[in-house]
């Protein structure tokens, strides 16, 4: 499927980037979390954007820089989305992520919020 990228792409990928950030160590994000973390950028519409912002948010981390956890974010299934999957799942489990029929635990390993005090959940020492 096509569809156009973002108004405004450099500043949404910024800010998607950001949040991207702040998952911490075990836990992972979904893209959709992400979008909703964010503003909505200038010059979509909300329609656009209830419908495009999970895309939005992947484009974005398939850009991203090498500083930004790509590998903590997933899709709305407890998936693994991208090409890269075999890295994306070994980086995950490495931080004690458990699959189960190729699916990780949203309920268990989904990050709650910004600012939240997660930072010993999930984690191996």
């Amino acid at each position: 499927m096509n569809y156009a990228p973002p108004p405004n792409r450099q500043l949404y990928f910024q800010q998607i980037w950001a949040q991207a950030r702040e998952i911490p160590y075990g836990r992972v994000a979904t893209y959709g979390q992400l979008a909703k973390l964010v503003r909505q950028p200038e010059g979509a519409d909300d329609e656009e954007y209830k419908t495009l912002a999970s895309r939005w948010a992947g484009l974005a981390m398939a850009a991203c820089p090498d500083d930004v956890p790509w590998h903590r974010v997933v899709n709305s299934q407890g998936k693994i989305s991208y090409p890269s999957a075999p890295e994306q799942r070994r980086r995950l489990e490495a931080e004690g992520i458990v699959f189960f029929n190729d699916k990780l635990s949203l309920r268990e390993y989904q990050w709650s919020e910004p600012g939240s005090d997660e930072s010993t959940q999930g984690r191996l020492f």
